[in-house]
């Protein structure tokens, strides 16, 4: 075991109030609304608004705090959200280049449908995996999804998301066809991305056959949560443990730039290995190294407005900071439980 909770001291715990508060702080912040159209901002400084990826990520940061708290504000938050985002780029996107792109709005859109029922999400979730998929599959390099179009590397930030997408579309349509889809890239990634020893998951490997073997939390993450719903439960413990034990210093996950695709990427891999570690009932393993980050972003964050960035524990500092960046703190303060006693049932 790497970490505990902070040497005891619960002067660093969090409540379910302040996992309200820390929603509450990015959605002031960042959130904004025009008529029936919701959108997020990419920085606290401009209007522009969030890139494509990292919009579908903040789509399901509201379902994450929606899983916690069931309140409906939440649903429609994500209804508005959708229809800005559709607004921006349409109901399908096969202008984008990015595979993996699409492949986070479609589990978005999979996980609404699941529990609104709304046709539309489910529909727009099928069509533009469909259209992924078609384009991405190839035999090459023994199957896998392309990460871009230009079919230059298979890369894990596509085809683990892709095993889940497809996963959780088979749920969506009760069409087994998608599960077996599912798998068929999981199985891709495992054999090919995952190091079976350590449980590294590999960032991509080029259509030289070369391997790139850097490991980023998010891959981790989503090769945990692939694993998870389909049953691989050994590698996806040996990959959650390989995040905490090996990516994490003094237990804290890395750092990364707030205005870039790292900022949101613990995030990713919080969600994914706390469904595994709740599942799989792993929080004697799993539960202090999480919690103990979870104190340490709600610590970390910034007193006159409640933004914490994701660099923790480092206080965050004044001036500019970013949607995608702040996402992280709001994510791991709804999918981990307070470690103070709290009133009630916890959902999670």
């Amino acid at each position: 075991m790497c970490c505990g909770t902070l040497g005891g001291d619960l002067a660093g715990a969090f409540t379910l109030a302040d996992a309200d508060t820390i929603f509450d702080a990015h959605t002031k912040a960042f959130y904004q609304l025009e008529g029936d159209r919701g959108r997020h901002r990419k920085s606290t400084d401009a209007a522009k608004k969030a890139d494509f990826w990292t919009r579908a990520e903040m789509l399901e940061m509201v379902l994450d705090v929606y899983a916690r708290t069931r309140d409906p504000k939440q649903i429609e938050m994500f209804a508005q959200l959708f229809r800005g985002f559709v607004a921006d780029h349409g109901k399908t996107w096969e202008r984008n280049e990015f595979n993996d792109d699409i492949m986070w709005l479609v589990i978005a859109c999979s996980r609404a449908y699941l529990v609104t029922g709304n046709i539309d999400y489910r529909d727009v979730a099928k069509a533009n995996f469909d259209l992924c998929y078609a384009r991405a599959i190839s035999k090459d390099l023994g199957g896998g999804l392309w990460w871009k179009t230009d079919n230059k590397s298979k890369n894990a930030c596509v085809n683990g998301p892709g095993a889940i997408a497809a996963f959780l579309l088979g749920l969506a349509t009760r069409d087994s066809s998608y599960t077996a889809k599912a798998k068929l890239l999981f199985l891709w990634e495992r054999d090919t991305l995952f190091d079976k020893k350590t449980g590294r998951v590999a960032d991509n490997i080029h259509i030289s056959g070369k391997l790139s073997t850097f490991a980023l939390t998010y891959n981790q993450g989503t090769f945990v949560g692939a694993a998870n719903l389909l049953g691989y439960n050994d590698e996806a413990k040996l990959a959650a443990t390989f995040t905490m034990n090996q990516l994490c210093k003094n237990g804290y996950f890395p750092a990364a730039g707030e205005n870039g695709d790292g900022g949101g990427f613990n995030g990713i891999a919080v969600r994914w290995i706390a469904r595994f570690m709740k599942d799989r009932r792993e929080q004697a393993t799993f539960e202090p190294w999480l919690q103990k980050n979870a104190e340490a972003a709600w610590q970390a964050r910034r007193a006159e407005d409640n933004l914490c960035w994701c660099a923790w524990p480092k206080p965050t500092p004044a001036g500019v900071r970013f949607s995608w960046g702040c996402s992280d703190a709001v994510v791991i303060l709804q999918t981990v439980r307070p470690t103070e006693p709290v009133s009630g049932a916890d959902p999670r």
